[in-house]
């Protein structure tokens, strides 16, 4: 990549004009285009050392590099009080766009992971609550992650731990049983209903948490009434979360839920215990830290139950002795931060894996204006209503847009299933992942501006481009690359220069698990091309070879905002 080009560039000046050999380089991608596409602050970095002014360094600098270097760079120039400015070439930009019409859909990916494995858990929803808009987040945000990491060359785990064990399925069956539920007209509301009626009607009779422990006791215990019931729980949350995941586009290698590592709990108690990391603390088996100020991490409840740590510690042993990973990320919520810190901690204590192995990525929350989203106490939007409500809006502006007079009713469907979820996508991926999102209509639904529908509006509008000018056609003549004589104007360049940082961003986006850089990429090049197909003629340029390059740009921008799209789960229509 270009970046490291320049950084090469930069080491070989500093070795031949000062003699300093420099390992960490600061190259940063300046926010004004006027300042470049790269510029560096080395000469202010070895002012001190060299014991010479930052601008003469940066001026010396500039002659070596310009003398070394081939067709990377147009120009180089220098900067009060001392910075160094890149500006790609033409011919550099135009290889950029040569690569994106040889690669295709593998532009922008790369072997950086080649021979690395990383679990990616997400998702993870809890039976017997309808899917909320609260797992949104770990869903989408996971299965970005999933795409950019394999796209940039790792093998790729992906794991839905289903939350389906605890107390919580113990207040279920509680309620279930005084209420005389009939279990086979029984749906996912039904259920979530009941959860909330508890966690009311315990306030004024603490006993049923109790009874609600000593059911989850039973099921631990193979309880077959218990068993029966908790079993129809599942299945009813399946078929919920099947449907959303079809709508969503989602498809999660393994689905290990929690139950799935029940047979291993007292394996992981004996461990413990065996390696004297455990204590008694109010007849509860804990892990106690070396601070005192911190936290046990609970192993057994007092009444004997196992706990959310003891069946995550399972499923570490698992995921480590079958997939034997380099990286086991969690995507959670960061109001997890602590009990993830305890239970990698405990991992580790165990002398399973170093913590490094473990990654908690963390995200915000998704609240209304002046509280959080609780299931509890029945503060929650189902994520089917938001979804469904998307579709029915993305389909109203369809319906009103006068290009799409010649779509069947089918079509219609179709664009406005990927438009309006797409929509949904894109409002909570475009956002830093660590933030909390206020949950507001007009935002997640929002179909123009900064969103999803945008960059698919321009999608579809470069195809429209391509159809009309026969681009097939210059294809089936082989005509399959640019030349470096061909002119090319600023607002072009600009496009060009954009694309041509599409590589770094995915490994950017890699590296800091940030998928709302890709957004913002997607979003730029989005209204750059918009701009300059507002501003000048593609199709009837009059002169053929600005036509063909043109062209050529268009099918650049096309594929590159496809591919960005296609990292965050999000469809491409080919006519809007």
């Amino acid at each position: 990549m270009f970046k490291k080009e320049i950084e090469k560039l930069i080491k070989k000046a500093v070795k031949k004009d000062f003699g300093f050999d420099l390992e960490n380089i600061e190259i940063e991608k300046p926010q004004e285009e006027s300042f470049g596409d790269y510029a560096t602050n080395t000469a202010l970095t070895i002012s001190k050392k060299a014991g010479i002014k930052p601008m003469e360094i940066a001026t010396k600098l500039k002659k070596t590099m310009a003398e070394c270097q081939s067709d990377l760079l147009s120009r180089i120039e220098t900067v009060p009080p001392g910075f160094i400015n890149f500006f790609l070439s033409e011919k550099y930009l135009i290889k950029q766009l040569n690569r994106v019409l040889e690669e295709g859909s593998k532009y922008g990916s790369s072997k950086v992971g080649k021979g690395k494995k990383i679990i990616i858990d997400y998702s993870s929803p809890n039976i017997a609550k309808s899917f909320g808009v609260g797992h949104l987040r770990s869903t989408i945000i996971g299965q970005a992650i999933y795409n950019i990491y394999k796209f940039s060359g790792w093998e790729c785990i992906g794991d839905n731990h289903l939350g389906d064990w605890g107390t919580q399925f113990g207040k279920v069956i509680y309620q279930l049983k005084k209420n005389k539920t009939d279990l086979k007209k029984i749906k996912i509301d039904d259920l979530e209903r009941d959860y909330i009626d508890f966690h009311k009607q315990v306030q004024d009779n603490p006993k049923m948490e109790e009874e609600a422990r000593n059911w989850f006791k039973k099921m631990e215990e193979g309880n077959k009434e218990a068993k029966k019931i908790w079993q129809i729980c599942r299945d009813i949350s399946f078929e919920e979360f099947n449907k959303i995941y079809k709508l969503l586009d989602i498809k999660i290698d393994y689905s290990l839920s929690e139950s799935f590592y029940q047979k291993m709990l007292g394996e992981i108690i004996s461990e413990a215990m065996e390696k004297k990391i455990t204590s008694k603390s109010e007849g509860a088996l804990v892990v106690k830290h070396s601070d005192e100020k911190s936290v046990p991490a609970m192993l057994l409840k007092s009444d004997g139950a196992t706990t959310y740590l003891t069946r995550d510690l399972a499923t570490i042993k698992y995921r480590l002795k079958r997939w034997k990973p380099d990286l086991i990320v969690y995507e959670v919520g960061k109001e997890q931060e602590l009990y993830f810190q305890q239970l990698f901690w405990v991992a580790n204590l165990l002398g399973w894996a170093k913590k490094d192995i473990f990654y908690h990525l963390s995200h915000g929350l998704i609240r209304f204006e002046h509280q959080k989203i609780s299931t509890r106490t029945g503060r929650t939007i189902r994520l089917k209503e938001i979804l469904g409500e998307a579709v029915k809006r993305a389909k109203g502006v369809i319906n009103e847009s006068e290009t799409s007079r010649d779509f069947s009713d089918k079509e219609k469907d179709k664009i406005a299933t990927e438009v309006g979820v797409g929509a949904v996508k894109y409002n909570d991926l475009s956002h830093h992942r660590s933030k909390d999102i206020i949950f507001d209509w007009d935002k997640i639904l929002n179909l123009k501006g900064n969103s999803g529908p945008y960059i698919q509006y321009t999608y579809a509008r470069c195809q429209s481009v391509l159809k009309k000018g026969n681009f097939r056609v210059f294809i089936a003549k082989n005509i399959s690359k640019l030349n470096n004589e061909v002119k090319i104007g600023e607002e072009e360049k600009n496009i060009l220069r954009v694309i041509s940082f599409f590589p770094e961003v995915v490994k950017n986006s890699a590296q800091s698990f940030s998928p709302n850089l890709i957004c913002n990429f997607a979003f730029d090049l989005a209204q750059k091309y918009n701009t300059f197909y507002n501003c000048e003629p593609i199709n009837k340029a009059k002169n053929p070879q600005t036509r063909k390059l043109r062209l050529f740009l268009t099918f650049g921008v096309a594929q590159v905002l496809k591919n960005s799209l296609s990292l965050l789960g999000i469809s491409s229509p080919e006519r809007m």
